[in-house]
């Protein structure tokens, strides 16, 4: 499955690009260099203002040297305020790396624009992505601190550094079979991972935003149980018209953008979105974290047969005994059901919000989850008695030793009462 997504992955960010290059030379004659930092060449690529070119982020605070004899230096010199560090990874658009703050002391994450993105579609859809993520102030995603343009030209911005894992590499512990991880990684935390995405997608759907890329690789677990929702490069405002691509007016479009192993069945036919399709990549997102496959990993081979899949294709994803796997028991079956309501190819049947969903998983969590079967009904019983024991143990425990003593007395009574039956019959 994993490499099977990868290749589609990667063709679908490829069409995405060509689609956004395909409008550019009409863009072009809208474009002029009067009153514009940027402008566009006849190529369709653009070329910087001529007081941008080459210019650097410098650092501005001095370097402290404090002596023995308690005097105090302060040392100005002319430095890169950012130090590259590594390259965490690279997309279609752009490309992150981790690089110092020299000024402020600290890590910090830089996603620069890629040369092949450097035209009016690409640099319209980094701008974006800057004021997107700029204007969501949620503990869940990660703030952006600056933005600016770097020696080669190229647009960039900087934003926290995230130190941790992806929910991928989670995954991928876990289909493993790795001890530490299914130790660490209860079905009751993974889905309280899960409630933190749902939170940054309920603040981003409440400001307007769609992220429409929601999928293990851009979630990040940070070190003491964090969670962050990333990389909303493709992130776009409800109603908006697709970037690059002609867009009708109730929003449609034929632009294929995303990652078809985790779209919505209406992303995947371009009709227009709102935050049932995030609802729909997040419930493929909770399945896989719960069963360690995808839902149509049988599909992943060929993008064509996987589009069709998403659109058509419903497999069971509830069920008793349904799940099997060698390295852990079956999810619960209260969960499974809310990832089946949560993944109706008909929008309007779905679980119609993340703040909806975030209800559901909390009432499992908290046992207040409906029985509709016979297994949700014992479950719930169960959380039931305990919770009574909670709030009154010593009533409980008296009741409980009452009605065992009862059963007792009544069982010695039926055994007297079928010992003298058979001993009249004799």
């Amino acid at each position: 499955m994993a490499d099977g997504n990868r290749r589609t992955e990667a063709w679908t960010r490829r069409e995405t690009l060509l689609a956004g290059a395909a409008t550019m030379a009409a863009d072009a004659a809208a474009i002029t260099a009067s009153g514009s930092a940027a402008t566009m060449a006849a190529d369709g690529a653009t070329t910087l203002a001529p007081s941008m070119v080459g210019r650097r982020t410098l650092s501005v605070l001095p370097t402290v040297d404090a002596r023995p004899d308690g005097e105090v230096h302060l040392l100005h010199r002319e430095r890169d305020r950012y130090r590259r560090l590594e390259v965490l990874g690279e997309g279609g658009m752009g490309v992150v790396e981790k690089a110092e703050d020299v000024d402020i002391g600290r890590p910090i994450a830089i996603k620069r624009l890629n040369e092949e993105a450097n035209h009016a579609v690409g640099i319209a859809r980094f701008v974006g992505e800057v004021r997107i993520v700029g204007g969501l102030d949620h503990p869940n995603v990660a703030p952006i601190h600056d933005v600016g343009v770097d020696e080669d030209g190229r647009y960039f911005f900087v934003m926290k550094y995230v130190e941790g894992q992806t929910l991928a590499a989670v995954i991928e512990a876990l289909a493993a079979g790795d001890p530490s991880a299914h130790a660490h990684w209860t079905f009751e935390r993974r889905i309280e991972a899960m409630i933190g995405v749902l939170r940054a997608l309920e603040y981003a759907h409440s400001h307007g935003v769609l992220h429409r890329d929601v999928k293990p690789d851009n979630i990040m677990i940070g070190r003491f149980g964090e969670v962050w929702l990333v990389d909303w490069g493709i992130a776009a405002k409800i109603g908006e018209r697709e970037l690059g691509v002609p867009t009708a007016e109730d929003g449609s479009s034929t632009a294929l953008c995303g990652t078809p192993a985790y779209m919505s069945p209406e992303q995947v036919e371009g009709r227009a979105l709102d935050a049932r399709s995030d609802v729909y990549s997040a419930a493929v997102t909770l399945h896989e974290l719960l069963t360690l496959g995808h839902y149509l990993a049988h599909r992943a081979d060929n993008l064509a047969t996987l589009l069709d899949a998403v659109v058509h294709e419903s497999p069971a994803v509830a069920g008793v005994g349904l799940h099997h796997h060698p390295h852990q028991s079956a999810p619960p079956i209260e969960v499974q059901r809310i990832v089946e309501a949560s993944l109706s190819k008909d929008p309007a049947a779905r679980i119609p919000s993340a703040s909806a969903m975030i209800g559901a998983l909390q009432d499992y969590l908290a046992g207040r989850n409906h029985a509709r079967c016979v297994y949700s009904f014992t479950k719930r019983s169960l959380r039931a008695g305990g919770h009574m024991v909670d709030k009154a143990p010593r009533m409980v425990v008296l009741s409980f030793f009452l009605l065992a003593g009862l059963a007792a007395f009544g069982l010695v009574m039926a055994l007297v009462l079928l010992a003298r039956g058979l001993g009249a019959f004799g």
